[in-house]
């Protein structure tokens, strides 16, 4: 049975009075996010507004009734839209503009106006006229905000010294200049290729890996410029949405010159900045590995040129590090393919020969070095003659342990030295009874600290920006009965093997603190007195209590000395450094590296030690400023410091280049012969009072 739903003949629709109507329409007019008004076409006046129209100008519904377009919305407002209104009254069509508001508040609006004609049935003229106003200030906002936002990374990308690079899916869609200009590439050649054609083969994969997850990270990996040349870059990469896209934005910095400086502070780690050979630690190392081997035999072979100190002190220690580097190339082409030369300081090297069988193996060796060695040196524009005495220790004939062997190669050297020079010796048993010279020195050291021969000099340590006097070193000299004045390193060998080094070395620190309580009190130089301490000493498992009672029968507070420790210390006793460190500067002492990057030092251990300033070896502040390698180096050790919290020392500034170099670099502290040389305290105390206030030096 179906319904039928056709109208019913007695149904009446229901009717709205007009006055329902007008208030249905005052309500929906007054509730839509539209501002509406109607004006009459013949005198402009206002016919009907709803609540949003008359409020943007200060007025109510009703108040707003009857006014005309110029009472409403101003002069100025009304003579510039003025063309439009004759539009419509004339031409009788819609018109649409966009003009901009400034509402009783102050605040300007961006408005899109629709005005359009009510025509008359009758004739068709304009009767009247409907004005919808809608707000699109946050459209306009927002246009303005992307217009800005692009500008400012345009800006931004033209700006930025490193590379920009964006992609969508993998295809390059932008590159900044600096991008281009580490590819060598132009940015046409850019656009539209595969971001992974850029990254070198062995790369890809993980790169690949990574845009994928869309991962926001930064990484280290190796692109391909347009010659095909490898460039080691980090990526910094984020995702952008610009357009309803999204973007993969990379950042690549160039790590090139970043990966040099690691590289050559690693190649400086394992050996001598002067001459490139191998360093005393990394020697050591390799002997202690050969040695583990075992197997065949093998010799070390200890050098030390003759007579060097006249060549240093005749012409300088500038050609002496000429005749250094000379000997040094030398002696590695006397030498066999896998054969080990090191610089173990000063003039002396440490040759070691693996795969040994026989004396007469070395037998060749040696003579090979003794032809290339001997022939004269071209420096300061004349001919020097350098001959090698060589010391010889076989293993394992001659030791089992790499002490040994060094010990007895350079017990052979002196035996080689007192033949006459220019010669070699094999150790033999029987030398030991040659270390006479070894047991008297012993007993003269052991005397010297009785009869007070020890005597300390001081050099200044001056703050490289101002000049003002910050420190002094305290260095130990012997004044010997019968040869002299004597330095470390006529006698400090002997004091360490035969452990004279603990007295002595406490002897140094309680006239150091003695000396520091002279001076604060006497109100000469209120400056901590910095102490080099020997392994021996820093050994011992009572140092830090050792130095607790030196400071307290001194009577000076623990700031007032600096403990200065070598890279060997470091790498020595590693596994107790923390705690020790943290011991010694409880009591308020500073903890400073001496010699930094002439020893082995891995880097990370410097992040897990609580140190307070570097000091960067002389051999680097030698080759300044000429030396593009050394400024390349110590400007990288002094940034390094800086980055770990560390204060930062230079030692053997000799000229005003140097000092200003070091200074511009942010080196903290300086010493050498532009300042002073070391000096006994009562001379420290007069040139203090010569200098009068620091004065900084001039670069002629």
């Amino acid at each position: 049975m179906s319904r039928d739903t056709s109208p019913s003949p007695h149904r009446v629709r229901p009717q709205l009075s007009a006055q329902d109507q007008a208030a249905q329409f005052r309500l929906l007019a007054d509730n839509v996010p539209v501002l509406i008004a109607v004006f009459d076409a013949h005198d402009l006046t206002c016919l009907f507004a709803n609540r949003q129209y008359a409020a943007a100008f200060g007025l109510d519904e009703d108040d707003i009734l009857g006014l005309t377009v110029s009472e409403v919305i101003g002069e100025d407002a009304a003579r510039e839209i003025q063309p439009q209104v004759r539009r419509v009254l004339d031409e009788h069509v819609s018109v649409n503009y966009e003009r901009r508001l400034q509402g009783p508040d102050g605040q300007v609006r961006w408005m899109e106006v629709n005005l359009i004609p009510h025509l008359s049935p009758d004739d068709g003229q304009v009767q009247s006229a409907f004005v919808l106003i809608n707000d699109i200030t946050r459209y306009r906002e927002a246009e303005q905000a992307v217009r800005e936002s692009e500008e400012r990374m345009a800006k931004f990308m033209q700006a930025s010294m490193e590379g920009i690079v964006f992609h969508r899916d993998g295809v390059i869609t932008d590159a900044n200049p600096a991008l281009c200009e580490l590819l060598k590439l132009p940015l046409s050649s850019l656009v539209g290729r595969q971001a992974l054609d850029l990254v070198a083969a062995e790369e890809v994969a993980m790169v690949r890996s990574v845009m994928e997850a869309g991962d926001e990270t930064h990484y280290e990996t190796v692109i391909l410029d347009g010659q095909g040349h490898r460039l080691p870059v980090e990526l910094i990469v984020r995702t952008l949405s610009c357009g309803g896209q999204s973007y993969r934005m990379g950042v690549v910095r160039d790590l090139r010159a970043q990966h040099e400086a690691m590289a050559r502070i690693h190649h400086l780690a394992h050996h001598d900045p002067l001459t490139g050979l191998l360093n005393r630690n990394t020697l050591m190392e390799r002997l202690r590995e050969c040695l583990a081997r075992g197997g065949e035999g093998a010799a070390l072979l200890f050098i030390d040129l003759d007579n060097f100190k006249r060549v240093n002190d005749s012409l300088g220690h500038l050609e002496g590090d000429q005749v250094l580097r000379t000997v040094a190339d030398r002696l590695r082409a006397g030498l066999r393919a896998g054969d080990l030369v090191a610089r173990f300081g000063g003039d002396e090297f440490v040759v070691l020969l693996e795969h040994v069988a026989q004396r007469k193996d070395v037998l060749v060796v040696l003579h090979a070095l003794l032809s290339v060695v001997e022939v004269p040196v071209r420096a300061d524009g004349r001919d020097l003659s350098v001959t090698p005495s060589i010391g010889v220790a076989l293993y394992p004939e001659h030791g089992s342990t790499p002490e040994e062997l060094l010990q007895h190669a350079d017990t052979a050297m002196y035996l080689a030295k007192a033949a006459g020079r220019a010669t070699y010796r094999f150790f033999e048993p029987a030398m030991a009874a040659t270390a006479y010279a070894d047991l008297v020195l012993e007993g003269e050291l052991a005397q010297a600290l009785t009869a007070d021969e020890f005597v300390l000099f001081y050099q200044p340590q001056v703050d490289a920006r101002t000049g003002v006097l910050v420190g002094a070193e305290a260095l130990l000299r012997w004044r010997h009965p019968v040869r002299g004045l004597l330095t470390p390193d006529a006698f400090i060998l002997v004091a360490e093997r035969h452990r004279l080094m603990l007295p002595l070395g406490e002897w140094v620190m309680r006239e150091a603190a003695r000396q520091a309580r002279l001076w604060h009190d006497g109100g000469v130089a209120a400056v901590p007195i910095a102490v080099n301490l020997s392994s021996m000493q820093f050994r011992l498992a009572s140092f830090s209590k050792s130095v607790g009672q030196i400071l307290k029968s001194a009577g000076v507070p623990g700031d007032w000395l600096e403990l200065e420790l070598t890279e060997r210390m470091l790498t020595e006793e590693i596994e107790r450094l923390p705690e020790l460190l943290k011991t010694l500067r409880s009591q308020g002492l500073a903890i400073s590296i001496d010699d930094f990057g002439t020893g082995y030092t891995a880097l990370n251990q410097l992040t897990r030690l609580p140190l307070d300033k570097l000091k960067i070896d002389q051999s680097f502040v030698a080759e300044l400023p000429d030396n593009s390698g050394a400024a390349a180096i110590t400007r990288a050790m002094v940034q390094m410091a800086k980055g770990l919290g560390l204060r930062v020392g230079a030692e053997g500034v000799r000229n005003a280049r140097q000092w200003h170099l070091l200074a511009e670099w942010g080196c903290d502290e300086l010493q050498g012969e532009a300042i002073a040389s070391a000096m006994p305290a009562d001379e420290f105390e007069a040139w203090l009072a010569r200098r009068g206030r620091a004065l900084l030096p001039r670069i002629d």
